[in-house]
C-alpha cells in the first residue's frame, strides 16, 4: 500500500486548495472526497479579498479561470433603513486596483480539480488511507471532526441566506449594492454571468419564515419583493434559488496529533461580510507556510507544528466571527433606539476616511 504524508479529506475549495498547495511542496498527498460533477445548478458566487486571490495565483489557479467568471468590485455601496444612512468604499481611496473579485464558486472549484489533475503528488482514493497528517476540510458538517470528539457548537441565527443569479436593467459598473436593514441583510454583487455587464449574485439573509415564505413565491412575484427590497431597482432572475441555514460556530480544539481542521470545519461566520471562504483560504495559506518552514526532523503531525497554525489563525477568525455577530445582531434588532443609532453610525463612519481605510484594508486581507 501507498502510504502518504497528508489525507486531505473534503473536496470543497478548501480542500482542493489545501491539497494543490501541499502538493507543490514535494509532499504525498491522498485527497479523499472528491465528488462526481453536480447535477444541480450552482448559483454560489464568492467575494474573494486580495489575499484569497494571491493563493489562487500562486497555485496557477487564478489565470486558468474563464473570464465572465470573475468580476472585479471598485467599489461598494451600504445602505440603512434611512434613505440618507450611506457608507460607500472606493478602490480609488484605498489605492488598490479593486476592493474584492466575484468569482464565479463551480468554475472555481471546477479550476481547482482540473489543476490536481495535473499535479503528480497528489491522488485520488475512495477511502481513508494512512498519512502522518489527517487535513479535515469537510465543510460545517464534518464526519471527521465528530469522529475525534471536537466540540463544535453551532448558534443559529433563525435565518437563511438565499442565493441567485439576477439580471439588471442597467450596468454594475463593478459597484456591489448592500442593504443593512433589519432584519434581514442584502448584498448584490456584480457579476458578469449569464450577461455581461449586467449581472448580479444574490445573498440575500433573511429569518427562516420569512426566507420560507420567498422561496415559495413564483420568480415573476420573488422579483417583485426583490426589487422592492432593493429600493426600486429592477431585478429579473436568471437562474434558480438556494437557500442555507446561517450559523456561527467555532471548534475547539482546532487540532490534535495527527490531524487538523480548516474551513468551515473550522468556523463558520455569517456571510454578510462575505468573509466565509477568505478565512478558509487563509487557513490553507497558513497551514501550507507551517509545514513549509518546519524543521526537517520534525513530523507532519506533530502537535507542536500545528499549533503554530492554531496560532496564526485563531485571532483572525476569532475577530471575523465576532464582527459578524455584532453587526448582525444590531441590524437584526427591531428596536427603534438601536435602529436610529446604527444608522447614524453608517452615516458618521463615512465621513471618517482613515477608518474606512482601515476597515478595507482588513477586508483585503492586508
Amino acid at each position: 500500500m501507498q502510504t502518504y504524508d497528508v489525507l486531505v479529506r473534503g473536496s470543497g475549495c478548501v480542500g482542493r486548495a489545501l491539497a494543490l498547495a501541499l502538493g507543490s511542496q514535494g509532499l504525498r498527498v491522498a485527497m479523499l472526497g472528491l465528488p462526481s460533477p453536480a447535477a444541480a445548478e450552482d448559483v454560489r458566487t464568492y467575494a474573494l479579498n486580495a489575499a484569497s486571490v494571491a493563493l489562487l495565483k500562486d497555485l496557477k489557479v487564478w489565470d486558468s479561470l474563464a473570464p465572465d467568471a470573475v468580476t472585479p468590485v471598485y467599489d461598494m455601496q451600504v445602505m440603512g433603513d434611512e434613505p440618507d444612512s450611506r457608507l460607500d468604499f472606493s478602490s480609488w481611496s484605498q489605492g488598490v486596483g479593486q476592493l474584492a473579485h466575484i468569482v464565479d464558486a463551480a468554475e472555481l472549484e471546477r479550476q481547482l480539480g482540473a489543476a490536481l489533475k495535473f499535479s503528480p503528488h497528489v491522488r485520488e482514493v475512495d477511502s481513508a488511507v494512512p498519512a502522518a497528517l489527517t487535513a479535515l476540510c469537510e465543510g460545517r458538517d464534518s464526519a471527521g471532526r465528530a469522529e475525534r470528539g471536537v466540540r463544535f457548537e453551532p448558534r443559529s441565527y433563525g435565518q437563511r441566506a438565499i442565493a441567485a443569479r439576477l439580471i439588471a436593467d442597467e450596468p454594475h459598473q463593478g459597484v456591489a449594492k448592500q442593504w443593512f436593514r433589519g432584519p434581514d441583510v442584502l448584498a448584490l454583487l456584480p457579476f458578469d454571468r449569464p450577461q455581461q455587464g449586467s449581472s448580479y449574485g444574490l445573498v440575500w439573509s433573511l429569518p427562516e419564515a420569512r426566507a420560507a415564505e420567498l422561496l415559495a413565491l413564483e420568480p415573476e412575484a420573488f422579483e417583485l419583493e426583490l426589487s422592492a427590497a432593493a429600493g426600486g431597482m429592477p431585478l429579473k432572475l436568471a437562474s434558480g434559488r438556494a437557500a442555507w441555514p446561517l450559523q456561527l460556530a467555532r471548534a475547539e480544539p482546532l487540532l490534535g496529533p495527527g490531524w487538523v481542521l480548516l474551513g468551515d470545519a473550522a468556523h463558520t461566520v455569517h456571510p454578510l461580510a462575505g468573509q466565509g471562504l477568505n478565512l478558509g483560504l487563509a487557513d490553507v495559506a497558513a497551514l501550507a507556510g507551517v509545514i513549509r518552514g518546519r524543521e526537517s526532523w520534525r513530523p507532519l503531525g506533530d502537535e507542536r507544528l500545528l499549533r503554530r497554525y492554531e496560532r496564526s489563525r485563531i485571532a483572525a477568525t476569532w475577530a471575523m466571527g465576532e464582527l459578524t455577530d455584532g453587526l448582525q445582531r444590531l441590524f437584526a434588532a427591531d428596536n427603534a433606539a438601536l435602529r436610529q443609532l446604527r444608522n447614524r453610525g453608517l452615516t458618521a463612519l463615512n465621513a471618517l476616511p482613515p477608518l474606512k481605510r482601515w476597515l478595507t484594508s482588513q477586508a483585503l486581507g492586508s
